[in-house]
């Protein structure tokens, strides 16, 4: 007898307790319970990826979809709940990039992210430019969200300021270069006069790159009254330690 044809089962499903919490302007000023309600949620995820690190994922994009718009009416004046949302990011993306899943469905999940940080007004996930190439898992699929945001990258960080502007996928691009192995269009696209949060990319690239003393040389150059002297320290000791060089460090 002829056999039937197999019947995929569907994906599993999860009714994450948080997502009820988790609605446009659900809290209210106070940013305690809040906090409270980041923890919880990153406890719920952190619980199911011991069983299943591939829902586990899909929760922690549900979640990071659904954070800033439902703290936008807390204060936030005291920096507690933007630490607190920083070290759930810190938490959740390496649930996001551990899940071993297929190429298709972790583009699914950037794309959702990328739309995200588009929207984020506060912002509150901003960091999540940074970890971008993490997130991506691999050098295709970095270099491919790369060759997606370089032009408009290319415009926001232009040496001609009347084009230059601000563009919430710049982190994100340059953190797929560097993930992608793309050093020198990392150099080539960042000026010399914009911000540490963007130079601190070519200094990654440099070192990456077997430049050690040059990207020490880069890092100093940065120093001026808009930078942070620890930052700049912190990167020179990441690029010294990575080169064996304690004593220095």
């Amino acid at each position: 007898a002829a056999r039937s044809p197999e019947v995929k089962a569907a994906p599993p499903r999860h009714d994450w307790q948080f997502k009820a919490r988790f609605r446009r302007r659900a809290f209210g000023w106070r940013s305690q319970p809040a906090i409270t309600r980041v923890k919880e949620a990153v406890s719920e995820i952190r619980k199911v990826a011991r069983k299943d690190p591939v829902l586990a994922a899909e929760g922690a994009v549900t979640f990071l979809e659904r954070v800033s718009p439902a703290l936008e009416q807390v204060d936030s004046s005291s920096g507690a709940i933007g630490t607190a949302v920083n070290h759930a990011i810190d938490a959740l993306v390496g649930v996001i990039a551990a899940a071993p899943t297929d190429v298709a469905t972790r583009d699914a999940w950037l794309e959702r992210l990328f739309e995200a940080l588009q929207a984020d007004q506060i912002p509150y996930i901003e960091s999540l430019g940074d970890r971008w190439g993490e997130l991506c898992a691999s050098e295709t699929l970095a270099s491919s969200w790369a060759d997606r945001l370089v032009s408009i990258t290319a415009m926001a960080l232009s040496p001609d300021r009347s084009l230059r502007g601000y563009f919430p996928g710049t982190l994100a691009c340059l953190s797929a270069l560097f993930r992608a192995r793309r050093y020198t269009e990392i150099a080539g696209l960042v000026p010399t006069d914009t911000i540490w949060h963007y130079r601190v990319w070519v200094v990654r690239a440099l070192a990456a790159a077997g430049r050690g003393d040059e990207a020490i040389r880069y890092a100093e150059s940065c120093r001026d009254k808009w930078t942070n002297d620890l930052a700049v320290d912190a990167a020179c000791e990441e690029v010294l330690l990575a080169q064996g060089r304690t004593d220095e460090a």
